[in-house]
Formats: structure tokens, C-alpha cells, sequence
């Protein structure tokens, strides 16, 4: 076999992929350590004994030590200390929002933001390293992340509106005495709370990703209540990486205007705090979100620009090289934005290692190093949609592309060289040979009019650019393939765009990183200086969001998916539901036959076939519809666990899809956390469902429709019912997006009775000669029973007394009660249950709520009644399933 013939070696590749298979069995499959220390000691002495006499078998069993050492080390570096442990059960313990006195350094800056009229919020995360109640203190040390307010009075708010912009952002204002940077000791007067997730299946685990950035509970604390302590406490090499960190942010700010530094603050060093969630959607939706913030992409561009530059003033290469490892290394740690980078940094050094030392530069070891290196040191980093797609992406490339190019465009590419020169022709493959033939053919044709030298020249430039253009989009388009399992399985989208908005965003990236870091260089030296590197980077910056703009927002019109019509949506933002196992499946084996096709040397027809199936299996996922997790026959009711807030499922019994309300945070909280696409849909979409039938707003409060219109754009319902006779304030322009969305908007009120999806429904209030829209919300919440056979459920919404004595007049009764307003004192009534004679009951409450929902009265009631009373700030996601006979409570928890 020829050396071109022969696959390359990459055992190190296949080393990580064990490794990481052992960290994902170290979590699933615990065991006493001990074990798994004798297990790799025996696999590994195994593996020396038969490597003389049996290489392949030493090879399996060298791989199966892998697998037992990243079990031992994920279930080793997973447990925290004895004395963690009790630091962390003491402050957990004192955090039910009573003032606690808390001696603390700072571990992490924050940013001043805009926290409502005339005030302002910063969050910095602190280490204590004492804490006090009620007269006693003792030391302990746990990570608090803290939310500080204060009053600004006469100071101005930036003209962002979101955020304080200074001069140095990294700053406070200049009367404030307290800088709270890095290291820093404080005294501070705080109440504490836990962290929670949304109780959901499939919901982002809050509480784990605080507890691995070493975070045990929230804080809140008044600016006025901190106070400076003496001294330094932390590292000073950390210290130093802040306060870099802090000053080329200063410095972005200070070149660029307001517009485009939050932007460069993204894409050069790694900083989202200024950054709108709009923004984020907007590169997930174009599927450009890698350029938005660092990633291994970013360095290898700012590396290969230094690479580049030094070789040009003829710099030694090993030196050049070492130059650029350095300074990437540099880069990572100044950018602090964790694996991607480093992973980055590692496969760089590893490849110009290589180099160096003549050896194949084999991408795929340098893949597997860079992630040992990185898995080592954070076991938990393979679990991270980050790690995930950074080292697919990787892989895609170095795997199935590089490969495939290798053996098609390249050595056209290489063909190009020594044009003139006949005697190289014999050192290429015949078909190349005839290729120069025939280029030289068409520049003698060509010297007529413009001479030989540009006659040679032209054609060459121009196969040259028609074979970069080519590679770009076809690796483009094979990453938007490859990477679809993932996109759907942690966001939940198809990225359509991603492969023209790369074409344009790539290279204006390739061309704003190094420009950017020059200009914020030459910044240093001299504002003027920095200017013309400034421009250049800006125009790259504005052609990059021109493009996510355009692409991001691209609307299709009269789409067909799945065989549903998606009128007026988003072709760039197609939303697909969890991938079921089959799809997953399918994904890692056609990731694996490309892989194999690529690097095996097998016929061009077999990589053809090999990469039609990925991109087969990538339809698949982005437009065949998934298979809801639904019981057949029967009707459910589901209320999602939203926090203060009220959202519910309704399924019928011939699997009609209704959403009742979507959660939503009040105003007054200014914040840009949207319950309806990171609650609502991701519960949704891990049930499989794609789809709404009917959604439903039981009246104008931001708790019932914050999360609606998200929901909308995600699951194209094709009906909308409201109470409100002429839609006003919040409501009105949810109304007008369901209009443009070609739904069905339709008002329902008292004595509405109707057929739907085999269930009936009766609409109990508002009344039928009530007005709308002109009294207190609550008193327009649409309230109506849903049944099935002989089992019925009856939702209030946040009905209160008025609609509750409509509610008794009717004489309904039902064997499931959701109860009105949260648990309210204002409803539930004991009239009301006695006329109503529910079995069970749910509240839709948030835990820890300011209003003391539920009250202690109405829990009173009910349990003095004999219902039986589920919560969702206890028990999460509940559902309840009514057969026409009985109702079954389902606690999502309990699984």
C-alpha cells in the first residue's frame, strides 16, 4: 500500500473519544473509586502483556483503560470536599431571605446595568470567608452570586438605555467608594436565596451550572449596605489577567462607538454582558453565533494572521511558530472565556509542534490531545453545548472535509504552481496534468491580448478563487449538515442560513479579528495611530451584522413543513423538537460512515453516498415532524412550572394541542429572560411537540402572556382565543402577530359551548354582556371546563370572587380544579369547592413568591374539603391524565 493509500494514524483521537465515553458511564454508573483504580491498573498491565504478541487486542484494552480512567476521574473530581460540603449546607441553610452578614473577597466582576427608573444593578460573584446571623459567626468558605442595587439620583444612564457606559466600563462612577474588582474584601449586609430550576423534564439545570462555576446561593444586597475591607485576597496572576481584561474592554469602548463595542466586546475578547438577547437570537437564527462570541475559530484566525505576519519579515519559522504559540496562549488567558479557546490553543501548539518536528501533522491527533488536555482539567466541560460543538465542528472539518478536499480540489490547487514549467506536469496525477494542459492552452489564447504574463496569471487567479469558493461552500454546507443533531438537540433550531450567512460572515471575520487586535494595540500607543485599523475593523463588523441581520430575519412565505404551512415565518429560524433516538442514532452513524468513507480511501462514489446520507439524515431532523410524547385516548392537562406564573397544556383526546397562557416576568423586574421560548418551548419541544393547535390567553397580565408571543413564532398555532373584546395594551400587539401569522383570533365568553379534538369545552366567564377591557384584568380572565367522558377539568385562571359566583350560578362540577390566581385569598372559595367537589387540585405558584401565594386559608380549604393538592413550587411539572372515568396525577419529579 502507497503512503497516499495508507489511512493516517490517530490514536490519540481515539483515546479521547474513550475517555469520553467514561466520563458519560462515570456519571450514569457510580462506583466506589477503588474499583475503577484496580480496573485501569488490570487493563493497563493487560495491555503491555499482549502488545508483543497481540497488537490489536492491546490496542482494545489500552482504549478500554481510557474509558475506566475518565469514570474514576469524573466520579473522583465530582465530589466536593467534607468541609465544602458543610460550608455549603450552613449558608444554604440561612438562605430564606433573612439579612445575613457575609465577609466575602470578590471572584468575579460584573458590569453596571440599567435596573429601572433612576437605579441600577451589578452581579460580581464573591467567595465568603465568614458569616454572621443573629449574633453568631463562624467561618466559611462558599461562592454567593450577588446582585447589587443602588440608586443612581443625578447619575446619567448610557444612551444604550440598557446599560451604564463610562469611559472605562470596567470602572464604577466616579463618587462610588467601593471598586469592586478582583480580590477585593468585603463586608457585606446580604439576604440570600437558593437557586432553582424550572421543574420541567428537559429544563436547563440552573442550580448545576452555578455549582460548577463553584456558586452555593443567590444575593441580593443595597450598594449602601457594602462595605471595603483592608487587604488583598486571590491570586495575583488572576488579578493581573482582570485587570488586562479590563482595560482592553476600556479600551474598545474608548475606539469604537456604543454600537459597535458591545459587539467587539463579544467577538474579540469574549464579553456578553453587553449584549442584547435580540442580538443572540438573531446569530443563532443565521447560524453564525460562533463568530458572536470566542471560540477556536477566533484564535486560529488571530494566530494564523501572526503566523502570516512573521513569516512575511522573514521571521525563522521555528520561531514564528513558537512566537504564535505563545501569544495564543496569551490570548486564552486574557480572553478567560474557558474550553473553547484552550481547546483552540492546545490544537494549535500541537500542530505547530508537529511541524517543527517534521512529523504528519495529523489534525485528528491534534483533536484528541486538545481535548484530553481540556477534559482533564474539567471532566464536566464534555457535557457543555460548547465543548460539544466546538469539537464536532473540528472534527467535521479535520475528519470528512480535509480528507475529501484532500482528494479533489488540492491537487488542482497544487496544480496551479510552476504553471510554465512542462517538466512538472510529470510529478502529478495524469488528470492534473491534462488540467496545467489545458490552462496553458487557454493562456496562450489569451497572450494575444494581454500578454504572457498576465495570460498565464488570469487563469490561474481564477481557478484559484472558483477552488477556495468551492471548498468554503462546501465545507460550510457540510458543517450546517454535521452539526444538526446537535443544533436541535440543545437549541432547538435548524439554522437554514448558516451556510450562505458563513460564506459572508467567515471571511469578514478573518479580516476583523486581526484588525481589531491591532487597532486596540496600537490604541496603546496612540488614538490616531489606531484609527485606519479601527475603520477597517468597524466596516468588517457592520458587513458581519448587515448580513445576520438580513439572513436572520429572512421570511418565507407560504412554507410547507412537515406537511404543515408555515405562513410569514422566519425561513432562517425553523424550530424543531428534541431529535427522538432513532435521529440520534442515525446522526453519530452517518457522522461515523463520512468519517470513515473520507479517511479509509474508499471509491469517490462511497464518500458521495457517505455524505448524501448526512446530509439525508440532516433533513430528517430539520423537517420531519417529530412524534409528541402523548397518551392516546385520553385528555392531559399539564401545568408547566413557570415560577409565578400560570401556563398550561391541554392535550385532547385525539392529540389537539392547546397551550393555556405562557408564563411571563412582570415589568418591574427589567429583565430580558423570556419564560415562553426558554421554558415554555423548551418543555414543549422535549415532549416532541412542533406544533400548537390552539393557544390561549386567559386575560392581559404579563404573568399569563409575557411568554406568548415566542411561543407563537415557535409552534405556528393555528387559533387564538382571548377574552378581551378590543385588544389593548399588552395584548394588542400579540393579537396583531397572531393576524400576520394567519391565525384564527377568536373571543370567547360565558355559555361558548363546543366540540374540539374530542373533548368538550363550556366557557363559564367572562359574561356574556360584560365589557372587556375596561375593568381589572382579573375580572376579564376567560374561565371554562374541559371533559372527556365523565372526568372534567375546571381552569380559573386568576378569577376571583365576582367570577367565582358566576362560576357557582352555572353549577359546574369537575374532578380536577386548577386553582384560581395562584392560591390568592381573593378565590377558591368554599362555595366554590362545594359546588364543584374536585378530587385534586394544582397551583401554579413561584417559589418563594412576594405575594405569600399560596395563602394558608385557601390551603385550608382544600385540604378541609378533601383535595388532594399538587404545587408547582414543590412538585414541578404536573400532569394529569382524565380517561373518561378517573383522573391519574403524574409528578414529572418523581421520574
Amino acid at each position: 500500500m502507497t503512503r497516499d493509500q495508507k489511512p493516517p494514524r490517530q490514536p490519540l483521537f481515539w483515546a479521547a473519544l474513550a475517555f469520553s465515553l467514561g466520563l458519560w458511564m462515570g456519571v450514569r454508573a457510580w462506583r466506589p473509586p477503588s474499583w475503577w483504580v484496580i480496573a485501569v491498573v488490570a487493563f493497563v498491565f493487560a495491555a503491555a502483556w499482549f502488545l508483543p504478541k497481540r497488537a490489536s487486542l492491546a490496542k482494545a484494552l489500552s482504549l478500554g483503560a481510557w474509558v475506566l480512567l475518565g469514570a474514576f476521574l469524573i466520579q473522583v473530581r465530582g465530589q466536593p470536599s467534607h468541609k465544602r460540603q458543610q460550608d455549603e449546607a450552613r449558608i444554604l441553610a440561612l438562605a430564606d431571605g433573612r439579612a445575613v452578614s457575609l465577609t466575602a473577597r470578590v471572584m468575579r466582576e460584573g458590569y453596571a446595568r440599567d435596573a429601572g427608573p433612576r437605579s441600577i444593578r451589578e452581579s460580581i460573584d464573591v467567595e465568603t470567608e465568614e458569616i454572621a446571623s443573629q449574633g453568631e459567626s463562624w467561618p466559611a468558605r462558599a461562592g454567593v452570586r450577588l446582585t447589587i442595587y443602588e440608586k443612581v439620583e443625578d447619575r446619567a444612564i448610557g444612551p444604550s438605555g440598557d446599560r451604564v457606559i463610562l469611559d472605562d466600563p470596567m470602572t464604577r462612577l466616579p463618587d462610588d467608594p467601593i471598586p469592586l474588582t478582583y480580590g477585593t474584601r468585603l463586608h457585606i449586609l446580604a439576604k440570600l436565596h437558593p437557586a432553582r430550576n424550572y421543574r420541567n423534564p428537559g429544563a436547563f439545570d440552573y442550580e448545576g451550572y452555578l455549582r460548577d462555576n463553584g456558586i452555593s446561593v443567590l444575593g441580593s444586597a443595597e450598594a449602601t449596605d457594602i462595605e471595603r475591607l483592608p487587604g488583598f485576597s486571590g491570586s495575583r496572576i488572576e488579578l493581573w489577567r482582570t485587570r488586562v481584561h479590563a482595560s482592553i474592554i476600556a479600551k474598545i469602548h474608548q475606539l469604537w462607538p456604543a454600537s459597535q463595542a458591545s459587539l467587539m466586546d463579544a467577538m474579540v475578547l469574549g464579553e456578553e454582558s453587553f449584549l442584547r438577547n435580540a442580538t443572540r437570537t438573531e446569530y443563532q437564527r443565521s447560524g453564525t453565533y460562533h463568530v458572536l462570541v470566542v471560540s477556536g475559530m477566533n484564535l486560529s484566525i488571530l494566530a494564523f494572521a501572526i503566523f502570516w505576519a512573521l513569516r512575511q519579515l522573514r521571521v525563522d519559522p521555528a520561531v514564528a511558530a513558537i512566537t504564535t504559540v505563545m501569544v495564543s496562549f496569551a490570548y486564552a488567558f486574557v480572553v478567560g472565556v474557558g474550553p473553547p479557546v484552550w481547546r483552540a490553543a492546545l490544537m494549535l501548539a500541537t500542530y505547530l509542534g508537529a511541524r517543527l518536528l517534521y512529523r504528519e501533522r495529523n489534525m485528528m491527533n491534534a483533536i484528541g490531545a486538545a481535548a484530553l488536555g481540556v477534559l482533564i482539567v474539567d471532566p464536566h466541560a464534555l457535557f457543555g453545548a460548547s465543548f460539544q460543538l466546538t469539537f464536532l465542528a473540528v472534527f467535521i472539518i479535520a475528519g470528512i472535509g480535509s480528507p475529501i478536499l484532500e482528494r479533489t480540489t488540492l491537487p488542482y490547487a497544487r496544480g496551479l504552481r510552476l504553471l510554465r514549467a512542462a517538466s512538472y506536469d510529470l510529478h502529478v496525477a495524469p488528470e492534473v496534468a491534462q488540467f496545467r494542459l489545458d490552462l496553458r492552452l487557454i493562456a496562450g489564447r489569451l497572450a494575444r491580448f494581454i500578454g504572457d504574463r498576465l495570460g498565464v496569471a488570469m487563469p490561474a487567479i481564477f481557478i484559484r478563487v472558483a477552488i477556495g469558493v468551492g471548498e468554503l461552500i462546501f465545507i460550510s454546507a457540510l458543517m450546517q449538515a454535521g452539526l444538526a443533531l446537535l443544533m436541535a438537540y440543545h437549541f432547538h433550531r435548524a439554522t437554514t442560513m448558516g451556510m450562505p450567512a458563513n460564506l459572508a460572515v467567515i471571511p469578514l471575520t478573518q479580516v476583523l479579528m486581526p484588525t481589531a487586535a491591532a487597532a486596540v494595540g496600537l490604541g496603546y500607543i496612540s488614538i490616531a495611530l489606531a484609527k485606519p485599523a479601527v475603520w477597517i475593523s468597524g466596516l468588517a463588523l457592520e458587513g458581519i451584522a448587515g448580513t445576520v441581520h438580513w439572513l436572520g430575519g429572512a421570511q418565507g412565505v407560504g412554507m410547507n413543513v412537515g406537511g404543515m404551512k408555515i405562513g410569514g415565518t422566519s425561513i432562517a429560524d425553523l424550530r424543531v423538537a428534541m431529535p427522538s433516538l432513532a435521529m440520534i442514532l442515525a446522526s453519530i452513524g452517518a457522522l461515523a460512515l463520512a468519517m470513515l468513507a473520507a479517511r479509509l480511501r474508499r471509491t469517490r462514489l462511497a464518500v458521495f453516498a457517505s455524505v448524501v446520507v448526512l446530509f439525508g439524515v440532516a433533513g430528517w431532523i430539520a423537517f420531519v415532524p417529530s412524534r409528541p410524547h402523548l397518551r392516546a385516548g385520553v385528555m392531559e392537562m399539564t401545568t408547566i412550572d413557570v415560577g409565578q406564573g400560570d401556563s398550561i397544556l391541554l392535550v385532547t383526546p385525539e392529540g389537539r394541542a392547546l397551550l393555556i397562557d405562557a408564563g411571563g416576568l412582570p415589568q418591574w423586574m427589567h429583565s430580558d429572560f423570556d419564560l415562553g421560548e426558554q421554558v415554555v418551548s423548551s418543555y414543549l419541544w422535549n415532549r416532541g411537540i412542533d406544533r400548537l393547535d390552539v393557544v390561549v390567553i386567559t386575560h392581559p397580565h404579563a404573568d399569563h402572556l409575557g411568554g406568548m408571543p415566542a411561543v407563537i413564532a415557535n409552534f405556528h398555532p393555528r387559533e387564538l382565543w382571548i377574552s378581551i373584546d378590543k385588544p389593548v395594551g399588552q395584548l394588542a400587539p400579540i393579537v396583531a402577530q397572531a393576524q400576520r401569522a394567519g391565525m384564527n383570533v377568536s373571543v370567547k365568553k360565558e355559555g361558548d359551548e363546543f366540540d374540539y379534538g374530542g373533548a368538550h369545552f363550556h366557557m363559564l366567564a367572562p359574561g356574556r354582556d360584560q365589557i372587556t377591557g375596561l375593568m381589572r384584568p382579573n375580572d376579564d380572565c376567560l374561565v371554562f371546563t374541559a371533559t372527556f367522558g365523565g372526568t372534567t377539568a375546571l381552569l380559573e385562571g386568576d378569577a376571583e370572587r365576582p367570577a367565582e359566583r358566576r362560576i357557582v350560578e352555572e353549577h359546574p362540577e369537575a374532578m380536577l380544579l386548577k386553582v384560581a390566581h395562584h392560591g390568592s385569598a381573593s378565590g377558591t372559595s368554599a362555595d366554590l369547592l362545594s359546588t364543584v367537589h374536585p378530587r385534586y387540585a394544582v397551583i401554579s405558584v413561584g417559589a418563594r413568591n412576594v405575594y405569600g401565594h399560596p395563602r394558608r386559608e385557601v390551603l385550608e380549604r382544600l385540604q378541609h374539603a378533601g383535595v388532594k393538592t399538587y404545587r408547582t413550587d414543590e412538585e414541578g411539572a404536573v400532569s394529569f391524565y382524565l380517561d373518561g372515568k378517573s383522573v391519574t396525577p403524574d409528578v414529572a419529579l418523581l421520574h
